[in-house]
């Protein structure tokens, strides 16, 4: 269970896409067709530091949070495991909208 008095809360000024692309990130059941160019653009809306890896991956950091994930190919959609990867580091990067 997570104390929510220590949890930190980030209101960040993002476009309506960031927050389309953050609603869909967190709909049950996990979505499969979430296009990975709209992650990105929300992780740099959040202030994130985003840089290449070797390959198909990039290295994110923010909130003192990192990680690596894989961009999709030959799609540009991010499969279900992608997405809860992606829901698992915002929630430890204590983003919350």
């Amino acid at each position: 269970m997570v104390d929510m008095s220590t949890k930190r809360q980030y209101y960040i000024d993002m476009n309506n896409k960031n927050k389309k692309t953050y609603k869909e990130i967190y709909t049950d059941p996990v979505k499969a067709d979430i296009s990975w160019s709209d992650i990105e653009a929300l992780f740099s809306s959040l202030g994130a530091r985003i840089s290449e890896g070797s390959g198909s991956r990039i290295r994110v950091e923010l909130n003192g949070e990192r990680a690596v994930f894989h961009r999709p190919h030959p799609e540009n959609t991010a499969d279900k495991g992608a997405v809860k990867s992606v829901r698992r580091f915002l929630e430890n990067a204590e983003v919350e909208i």
